[in-house]
């Protein structure tokens, strides 16, 4: 028998699954199989998820683990600051370490953990890198543009300006009204740019952001791989970065801003070094349940809800009273 876990950061859920505890690790293609599986709405455990986390052992020294995301469609992630939050919660408890490296598909990224947020909500700090701005990074085309920084685009929205940002994840974001906000414009824009186009020929995701004063926004994100999601951080970490660069005079960099999200909200800062940026994720980690299952079905990936024992915790509710509390 094996233990998973079902995590959330911001009600982003994950299954995360930890390789090295395993007699044999499974492949990739098992992975992708499983996650696609475990994560299904309809049919997946526990009413599904957005994504599968595997956690493996690292190469990178001084990192203490590598982490994969691999989404609900089976596509693989270049990060994800709500799951990364997650792992290295685990990394911490499994190494009894409170400050580490996380090796990621294109960085390796620090971890710190945080004090709690409240009795039973865990806190965790990601650094969100490498950023670009670069047409090639995201990529995008046919914009006629090489960086796209609060500039309208007619062939995507008429009235929006835009900016798109690598975190390393391809983001698109536009600081809209409520009433756009609350529309239909969003999940049409996603839709379009995550299936052919030739704008974002990898796709891309899509974030509508709120400015709700100098130090709190709205992110709303439809997600690469996804669709809608309760909270992207990578996401909400590229939108803050886009709000420092437009709004110079607010002198946002190295402060602590809040982001809500339907999920909730994170904390997010943003670093300036000469011309290197860098953003700091602050966010829940929390765990809602333990699974028990055979290793064989992971590998065949044929899981029968009824043979697993579920063990449910109880900070799924403590997050949930806390966001009550605190959510506008």
């Amino acid at each position: 028998m094996v233990t998973i876990q079902k995590v959330h950061g911001s009600q982003n859920q994950f299954f995360l699954l930890d390789q090295t505890t395993l007699q044999q690790p499974l492949t990739q293609e098992e992975l992708v199989i499983l996650a696609k599986n475990i994560t299904n709405s309809q049919t997946g455990l526990l009413g599904g998820a957005d994504g599968l986390l595997v956690v493996s052992n690292s190469q990178h020294l001084p990192a203490l683990g590598k982490m994969q995301v691999i989404n609900a469609d089976g596509t693989i992630a270049s990060m994800c600051g709500n799951g990364l939050r997650t792992v290295g919660r685990y990394l911490a408890e499994k190494y009894q370490q409170n400050d580490f490296i996380v090796e990621t598909e294109q960085a390796d990224l620090k971890v710190t953990c945080q004090a709690d947020w409240a009795p039973d909500v865990k806190a965790i700090s990601v650094e969100i890198s490498p950023v670009s701005f670069q047409r090639a990074a995201l990529p995008f085309d046919n914009l006629g543009t090489e960086q796209l920084i609060n500039q309208p685009v007619p062939v995507l929205a008429s009235d929006l300006k835009f900016t798109a940002i690598a975190v390393p994840n391809p983001h698109l974001i536009s600081f809209v009204s409520a009433k756009i906000l609350a529309g239909d414009l969003l999940k049409n824009l996603g839709i379009k740019l995550n299936q052919a186009n030739p704008y974002f020929p990898d796709g891309v995701n899509v974030s509508f952001a709120q400015i709700i004063n100098e130090q709190q926004l709205f992110v709303q994100t439809f997600e690469r791989g996804v669709g809608f999601t309760n909270a992207c951080g990578t996401g909400m970490s590229a939108t803050s970065l886009a709000f420092a660069l437009i709004h110079p005079e607010l002198n946002i960099f190295d402060r602590l801003l809040t982001v809500y999200n339907p999920g909730g909200y994170v904390q997010t800062r943003v670093h300036q070094t000469d011309n290197h940026y860098w953003i700091e994720l602050i966010g829940n980690a929390t765990i809602t349940h333990y699974l028990d299952l055979n290793e064989n079905d992971l590998h065949n990936a044929t899981i029968d809800p009824a043979q697993v024992k579920i063990t449910p915790t109880v900070e799924d509710a403590a997050y949930q009273q806390f966001i009550k509390d605190r959510h506008p």
